[in-house]
């Protein structure tokens, strides 16, 4: 896989979040994003969970497969802690009934198969390659948060994945604007604070897919754009 390139201070980038099997709302906010950049360079970030709860997260999977195909080094897939629990469940690391009661029996059903070890090798390769953290020197992009008690470069895979408290409520600045999701939003609108934003607005649960478009050297979103 191309390693991805940093944008450049006037490029565009966009953040989505938590998708979840959510194959539609994916595709109409890839189409939003197009249409905004109208033919500017974009970069575009996805911070896990494709997988588990919504209806074609196979479907899902092979869209974001498909964009890193086209976009050749313009498209960074994070890893969420749904496809780390996956990848387990398939390597029989972890027992199958709490992930199946998560969400996981949608995935199965999506790709058609009983079991996580029957899940295709390209896709469980492609979950495993996803890295846990990206940082254009302005945000420091990842699946759940940090650790507001460590620096940036000793954080914990566990703590990049699960974490919740005590980083949601810590309002110290970390050195780059957090952007994360893995927390439902259930009010459907992304929580941007000083040091952080979260652009999981619980689209597998009924609220939007949200992407957060960020353009120039500031390091705060310029705007959001959303299917629903």
């Amino acid at each position: 896989m191309a390693m991805p390139v940093r944008p450049r201070a006037s490029a565009l980038l966009y953040a989505i979040g938590d998708i979840h099997g959510s194959l539609q709302k994916l595709r109409d906010l890839i189409a939003r994003c197009e249409r905004h950049a109208g033919g500017r360079p974009a970069t575009f970030v996805f911070l896990g969970d494709y997988v588990d709860r919504g209806p074609d997260s196979c479907g899902v999977i092979d869209a974001v497969m498909d964009m890193q195909s086209r976009l050749r080094g313009r498209v960074i897939a994070l890893k969420g802690n749904h496809e780390a629990v996956t990848i387990e469940v398939a390597e029989g690391k972890t027992a199958a009934e709490p992930w199946l009661g998560e969400g996981g029996a949608a995935t199965l059903r999506s790709y058609g198969v009983s079991s996580a070890r029957e899940l295709p090798n390209a896709h469980l390769a492609w979950l495993r390659s996803l890295p846990l953290r990206y940082d254009d020197g302005r945000r420091f992009f990842v699946h759940a948060g940090i650790d507001p008690e460590k620096p940036l470069n000793a954080q914990s895979d566990h703590d990049l994945l699960w974490i919740r408290e005590p980083f949601l409520s810590d309002t110290r600045d970390h050195g780059r604007l957090i952007v994360h999701g893995h927390t439902p939003q259930k009010t459907g609108v992304p929580d941007l604070r000083r040091n952080r934003l979260n652009v999981d607005t619980g689209a597998v649960f009924g609220g939007p897919l949200t992407a957060a478009a960020f353009a120039g050297a500031s390091r705060d979103p310029v705007g959001f754009l959303q299917a629903d």
